[in-house]
């Protein structure tokens, strides 16, 4: 008989059948402003658990929305939805405490120190031993990087420095679950790479962490799954690897004779999706790029350059809403 490990609370362990054991699901979550916008609209989302979740789209998209009804900061206005197991916002007293946030830049009291500001969010959690808020403060002020400035009142903090302690805030006690609203905003290209090792390193301890993010690179670079959201609607959801394939990949010949390259692509079943003055490029689907080049060869195509190009997150959000990235909605 195979030992199956021990589940933590809220979690569900596969035996063999496999389950797909899940921090966050909602079900036609949908939220509604007066006057009739939805910003929200029936969307089902499911986190794995141990993931890092990457929840994709443009500002205005719905993201930040999303994430106020997941913690149970607004209603919803139809739709439910369990996180770490359990219903929200009736299982709030008992989730909460296991989930750590940052959610549209933090809020601190201006005239206290960072640390002072970390001691008075810990001292009101109940949860924890107040015997170890000295030690546990000073982990995570070390964690984001903020040693060196703890001492210093909020009110002087850069931008920068602002996020990082709102870090603190969300790691001052060992979380299931780590929701995270744009986290590197404000942030320089040095915090910026901190943050993404952060994340990681949680990660591998088990912590599971939904990353809320318009930028496109700091999603590839640190996530295991992906949803895509646009204009309210959750397009796509699945292992980033699963949405890559959403757009095809292309091949790219650099020819002074793009025509007869366009002629020899077409010959071989591939759609040709460019064509320019020096180069042509089309799907390759489950052609092979040698097949390409020797058929080029074989036709009398001079090739300069052929490179096979792998789609990227931004090519996947184009080719599932057929919008460019930087829309504002």
């Amino acid at each position: 008989m195979t030992q199956l490990p021990e589940a933590r609370p809220g979690q569900v362990v596969p035996g063999d059948t496999a389950v797909v054991a899940t921090a966050i699901t909602s079900r036609g979550l949908t939220k509604r402003f007066p006057g009739g916008q939805v910003a929200v609209d029936h969307i089902d989302l499911q986190v794995p658990l141990g993931s890092v979740f990457g929840f994709l789209g443009p500002n205005g998209s719905g993201k930040t929305t999303t994430i106020r009804m997941l913690l149970g900061l607004i209603a919803p206005t139809e739709g439910d939805h369990d996180v770490l197991g359990e219903p929200m916002p009736r299982g709030a007293a008992h989730v909460l405490p296991r989930v750590g946030a940052l959610v549209e830049g933090p809020a601190f009291y201006p005239y206290l120190s960072g640390r002072a500001n970390l001691a008075r969010l810990d001292a009101a959690d109940r949860t924890v031993d107040p015997r170890s808020s000295t030690a546990r403060i000073h982990e995570a002020l070390e964690r984001v990087g903020l040693s060196a400035a703890a001492g210093k009142r909020y009110r002087n903090y850069s931008l920068g420095m602002r996020q990082r302690l709102g870090l603190a805030a969300a790691l001052l006690r060992p979380r299931d679950l780590l929701v995270l609203d744009e986290p590197t905003n404000g942030l320089d290209p040095q915090g910026t790479r901190e943050v993404r090792a952060l994340i990681r390193e949680l990660a591998a301890d088990g912590t599971t962490v939904f990353l809320s993010s318009h930028l496109l690179p700091e999603v590839e670079q640190v996530c295991s799954h992906v949803a895509v959201m646009s204009r309210g609607r959750l397009i796509s959801q699945g292992t980033l690897e699963a949405l890559r394939g959403a757009a095809s990949t292309r091949v790219r010949v650099v020819t002074a004779q793009p025509q007869e390259a366009a002629t020899v692509l077409t010959s071989l079943g591939l759609a040709v999706a460019e064509t320019g003055p020096d180069h042509v490029a089309a799907t390759l689907g489950e052609t092979e790029s040698e097949q390409v080049t020797e058929a080029l060869v074989r036709a009398g195509v001079g090739v300069r350059e052929l490179v096979v190009e792998r789609p990227d997150l931004e090519d996947v959000f184009v080719s599932l809403t057929g919008e460019g990235f930087d829309v504002d909605e």
